[in-house]
Parts: structure tokens; sequence; C-alpha cells
């Protein structure tokens, strides 16, 4: 049958780069396997959480609460914000792509940072619009290579803070200054995904600066501190026109009902918060020095995760670094996609995992 008579997708659909996760899957014949691949919370969900899904599936027949009121209610309730001006949704993903689709379209454009979240392209072009990148200085985003890219057909800024794969940050001072210098009609979406890990004093996720002005939105997850990736459940802090247009276009029940129970669970388990946020500074700061001490590079992260960064080609190249750590069962993530062809991305895991990564790519570089 011919092409021309079969349903096209619309002009730039096709020219998208489809996003491409971690690995899940080691060589065949491995036998255990560590997935450092994701950013996941090594130590899982609150079991709190998990008892709270279960309950929830003996209602499966029901549909959810549409506005996830509840739900809302306990985010508000932890942050000290207005239940009013919180939104939940399926995952953080599909805040970031209903506040493009319903503020950017053809014609405009959107700017991202050179080595922030692919997805932020992928949502861009698939309202029309066109992605800007900004050139990072020292792998973290730049205000001022951001604010220089900014024009007439400017709609909307997303910035990862902190980013992910680099790990580094902008003190809020930066992100004030940035917000300072966009037009009112540019939003800047502040992707604060892993700000629970976060342990600096001039750090802020983005509460304050939404609290006072009319085109910013934080989004955030329960995929990472919370360990509830599966779940799929984020939510975003906007003021009340911006919450009032996204009501509009929300799917209805989007946050499904053991995501609801599962994610009120995890938000008022703080002891397994604390005891996430605990196990993740010691062991980032043990792994980054461990491997530094074998003379590899790792950019300074404040998140769960690290950036390591290997010899370009030859033997201890990051594809052979790779190929090497996942026979073994470790299995990092390849970020070349991310303008890092001679770095993988490690999840800061559990005791074992980080140790095993650690003596296996002490063998590698030897080898």
């Amino acid at each position: 049958m011919s092409t021309e008579l079969r349903p096209q997708p619309r002009p730039g659909v096709m020219d998208i780069a489809a996003y491409v996760p971690g690995k899940s899957h080691a060589p065949a014949g491995v036998a255990k396997v560590h997935k450092l691949s994701s950013n996941e919370n090594p130590l899982g969900p609150s079991p709190k959480a998990v008892a709270a899904a279960k309950a929830a599936a003996e209602k499966l027949a029901l549909y959810p609460d549409g506005p996830a009121t509840r739900l809302r209610e306990a985010i508000a309730s932890v942050h000290g914000l207005n239940p009013a001006n919180i939104m939940a949704f399926n995952g953080s993903d599909e805040a970031i792509a209903l506040i493009a689709r319903t503020y950017v379209g053809a014609g405009d454009e959107g700017i991202y940072c050179e080595h922030g979240f692919l997805a932020y392209p992928i949502y861009i072009r698939a309202t029309g619009a066109t992605p800007v990148i900004a050139s990072e200085t020292a792998e973290r985003a730049d205000v001022d290579a951001i604010l220089a890219a900014v024009n007439g057909k400017t709609r909307i800024v997303f910035l990862a803070n902190p980013n992910n794969p680099t790990g580094t940050y902008l003190p809020f001072e930066e992100v004030r200054r940035l917000h300072a210098g966009l037009p009112g009609n540019v939003i800047l979406v502040i992707d604060a995904a892993y700000a629970e890990f976060v342990r600096r004093n001039d750090y802020e996720a983005g509460v304050e600066l939404v609290a006072g002005a009319d085109n910013v939105v934080m989004t955030r997850t329960f995929s990472k501190v919370y360990g509830l990736g599966g779940a799929r459940i984020g939510w975003i802090y906007a003021p009340a026109h911006m919450i009032e247009a996204l009501e509009r276009v929300r799917d209805p029940f989007n946050v499904n009902s053991l995501a609801i129970e599962a994610g009120i669970a995890a938000m008022l388990d703080r002891e397994h918060v604390e005891r996430s946020v605990s196990h993740n500074e010691e062991w980032l700061r043990w792994t980054a020095g461990a491997l530094e001490k074998l003379g590899l590079r790792v950019t300074p992260s404040v998140a769960n995760f690290i950036l390591i960064h290997f010899p370009e080609g030859g033997r201890h190249s990051a594809a052979a670094a790779d190929d090497w750590l996942a026979a073994r069962g470790y299995l990092l993530r390849r970020v070349a996609a991310y303008g890092f062809p001679d770095a993988l991305r490690m999840t800061i895991g559990t005791e074992e995992a980080n140790r095993g990564v650690v003596d296996a790519l002490s063998e590698f570089l030897k080898a």
C-alpha cells in the first residue's frame, strides 16, 4: 500500500529522536545485577508506601480522585504550601510535557541547557516549536548564555536544578538573576527532581520564586528520593493562573489510585526520606573520592548520581568501561547523547554496589 494513503505524522514529528532510558539488563549469564543507570533509590520505597498501594489495589474497580486532593494536601503539609497551587501528574515528565503543550506552539522557541535532560527538546519539538541550546560553563548552567539566547520567539526556558547528568547546580541568587532577565511572557520551568538530596546553603528548589512571580513553575517527582519511579507520580507548584490553564487540558484521572495512596504515605514518612538522603550523602562522598583515587575525573555532584570521565578512546574508554562493568553485573548509563561521549553516569547505590563498581573499575584500569 502506498504510504500516501495512510495517516502521516504532522511535520517535525519524525525528526524527534526518541528518548532512550538507562539499560535494565546485563549480558546473559550474569548472576547478580546492580542497576545504577536510572537514579533510583537503592533503599527502595517506604514500606508504608508499599502497604498503602497494596490496600488501594482492593479498590481497582473505582476511578481515582481526579484532582488527587489528598495527595496535594499531603505535599502542601510537608512543604508549607497552598494546595491550590499544587497539581499532580503521572510523573513530572507529564507535567513538563503539558506545560510545553499549553504555552508553546509552532514558530516559538524553547531554551534548554547544553547538557540538560534529553526530554526537553523532545517536548519542545512536539509542540512544533524550535529547541535552542544554551552553552554551559564548567558543566554547569550559564545564566548569561541562557539570557543571550532569549529573543522575541522565546516562550519557555527549562532549567534542571540540580542538573542531570552532571549533578551540578545553580545557587539561588543565580536563578533569581536568570528570572529577572526574562521577559514576563517567558515561562521559567525549574525542574527540581533531585532537590531533596541537595545539602547546600545557597540552594533553593524554587518555591520562593514561584510564590512571587507569574511566570515560574517548579516541577518535582516521587521517582527519586521517594523510590516510586514505577508508580509515576510528579507534581508542580505554580501560580494560580497557570494551574487554571493546565487543569483545562490535563487528562482526566491522570494519577492512578495506587500512585496517589503510595505517594501520600511516602510523602509523610519523613524518616524514610532522611535515611535515603543520609545514605546518599555518605556514599556520594565515598564513591566520588574512591574513583578519583583511581585517577578518574568525577564532576562534583549534589544529587544521587555522579558523572565519571574516562580517557578518550583506547582500551580505557567509557564504552569499554561500560561493557566491562555490565559483564560483572553493574549497569551504568552511557551519556554520549548528553554531550559526554567519554563519561558514564552512575547512580549512588547500596554499599555493595558502590564498592563493587570501584573494585571493578580498579581492575579495568589495570587490565
